[in-house]
């Protein structure tokens, strides 16, 4: 019982500071140069590794996917299946889970640092509110990059296809990339920008809740950082089925 209270007590905290966080997005003062720097960090920071991630993993899916098209003599359409899984599922998920294990764990060490040093309490005796200050603006700069990196991401792993199709596959790049655009349809990409825009409030507020309820010094600051991982990282999974339902369900 007394785990079922703590887990209770924690869900009621995320979802106060969630609604705190996302009202103050609307108040002033608005924090924009936090807003940037926080940009600057999760949006150019994590770029080299989204493009890595985005190339591999069309490349691995073009070289899966042919092989079971082959069987069907339907080599040529590797494009569309690339194109689909990538921009569906594969784009916003891996992208969300590069993105949660730099920057949610990040958020989480940065802010509770601030907690362990007694900073947070400095702040709130100057009359500023952490929550406007800290949070807010990491809610705001990740909801806005993230769904930039998932697009990012679909191209770069669309191009990993086609160096597979072109020079293992030999398909030439009028019947990649034609296979490519005609099977995206509107649903395909509303999915794959509402997906990273509903992750993005998760990994943010998950590494700053996190942040903020750090105890025990330096160690403290160790477990809230692999918790805002973990947690964040469960989160993504689970919001990707229920988004995926909603469409699903919407198409049936």
């Amino acid at each position: 019982m007394d785990f079922l209270k703590k887990w209770v007590l924690d869900v009621q905290e995320f979802v106060l500071l969630s609604g705190r966080a996302i009202a103050n997005v609307f108040r002033r003062p608005l924090y924009v140069d936090d807003i940037i720097v926080q940009m600057d960090l999760i949006g150019v920071g994590s770029l080299p590794i989204v493009l890595m991630t985005g190339f591999f993993s069309g490349a691995v899916m073009a070289l899966q996917m042919s092989r079971a098209l082959a069987q069907y003599g339907q080599v040529e359409r590797t494009g569309q299946v690339v194109a689909i899984t990538l921009v569906r599922e594969l784009g916003p998920v891996l992208t969300a889970l590069m993105v949660a294990g730099r920057n949610s764990s990040g958020m989480a060490s940065e802010i509770g640092s601030m907690k362990v040093t007694e900073q947070i309490d400095a702040m709130r005796a100057l009359g500023t509110d952490p929550i406007k200050k800290l949070v807010t603006p990491r809610v705001v700069a990740t909801a806005t990059v993230l769904p930039l990196l998932t697009i990012i991401a679909d191209f770069t792993g669309m191009i990993g296809g086609f160096v597979i199709s072109y020079y293992l596959l030999n398909l030439t790049p009028l019947q990649y990339w034609t296979s490519v655009w005609q099977s995206l349809e509107y649903n395909d990409v509303g999915q794959g920008l509402i997906k990273p825009f509903m992750f993005a409030f998760a990994i943010s507020l998950v590494g700053c809740f996190y942040g903020l309820r750090t105890t025990g010094g330096t160690q403290g600051v160790g477990r809230a950082t692999t918790q805002a991982v973990v947690v964040a990282s469960v989160l993504v999974f689970f919001l990707t089925f229920f988004i995926t339902k909603i469409f699903v369900g919407s198409v049936t």
